[in-house]
């Protein structure tokens, strides 16, 4: 059965589905897709698809490139997505901390949600006296970036159950991406069991090279499924000052903020160490 085969719920709009499964086929790895790849990968004839695909390019929600004929997911797109994570209480109340917690480290602090296999930045803080060297990724808030190469991902990934965690690792597309990017389902999987008993996910030059980052989750009913993490180009701090330094004060933070919207999470202690990359020199961040 197709991976987006829609259910037979009586109740169900089979056509909704369907819709909803052609926009969820594209991710930042495969932002342009053609009708044919589009058919087979919602599990439609390539007449049905193109229905699909043409109701959604008059509603604004697909756009097409004239050179290759393909397709992107187009403005309406963005427009919802901004006005979901706009309309998450938990920005509000987390703000005041991600900016106490970047203004008294110097360094960006981001907060990220999982939406399959990877990360969405629903909220960015700097200092206002940063003069820390950037890395130029282009981050902003609705980003996407592949969890399995990031320590908010990474941290994140690590909270599911088992069966889903599995189901959610078979679906990555490794990719080398940093000097020390994880490429092997087994290393993710031993790097995830580490970051699981600890509590922390650290990203060193996983994703790019130069940045090193370290992300705990939010826990409890209301923030589950989101991380947050403070930023940092290597040549600006060591490992051991992003794993030993920065570590209290982003659980403290992470604490904070579960416990505003009314949770008494249990977060682990502060890591004794970081908790491992996988590239078998340097534990990672990111």
């Amino acid at each position: 059965m197709p991976a987006h085969e829609p259910s037979r719920d009586a109740s169900t709009s089979q056509s909704l589905e369907r819709g909803l499964a052609v926009l969820s086929t594209f991710t930042a790895t495969r932002p342009l897709l053609g009708v044919s790849e589009l058919a087979r990968e919602v599990g439609l004839s390539r007449s049905s698809a193109h229905r699909y695909i043409a109701t959604l390019a008059k509603l604004g929600y697909l756009e097409q490139e004239a050179a290759t004929r393909r397709y992107r997911l187009g403005p309406r797109v963005v427009d919802l997505g901004f006005s979901a994570i706009n309309s998450m209480e938990l920005r509000q109340l987390a703000a005041p901390d991600l900016q106490a917690l970047s203004d008294s480290t110097g360094h960006t602090v981001n907060m990220a949600v999982l939406d399959g296999v990877d990360i969405v930045y629903i909220e960015r803080c700097r200092s206002a006296s940063q003069g820390q060297r950037e890395i130029d990724l282009n981050l902003h808030v609705g980003s996407r970036l592949p969890a399995y190469c990031t320590s908010m991902g990474k941290v994140l990934l690590a909270g599911l159950p088992d069966d889903e965690l599995d189901a959610r690792v078979a679906r990555v597309d490794f990719q080398r991406r940093g000097p020390n990017t994880i490429t092997a389902r087994s290393a993710l999987l031993k790097e995830l069991a580490l970051v699981r008993e600890r509590g922390l996910a650290v990203n060193n030059e996983e994703l790019a090279y130069g940045l090193r980052s370290i992300a705990a989750p939010l826990r409890g009913q209301t923030v589950g499924g989101r991380a947050i993490n403070p930023a940092v180009h290597r040549s600006l701090v060591s490992l051991v000052h992003v794993t030993v330094r920065l570590a209290p004060a982003l659980q403290a933070t992470a604490r904070g903020i579960s416990t505003r919207v009314g949770l008494r999470p249990t977060l682990p202690p502060p890591a004794r160490g970081p908790a491992g990359n996988g590239a078998g020199v340097e534990p990672a961040v990111g």
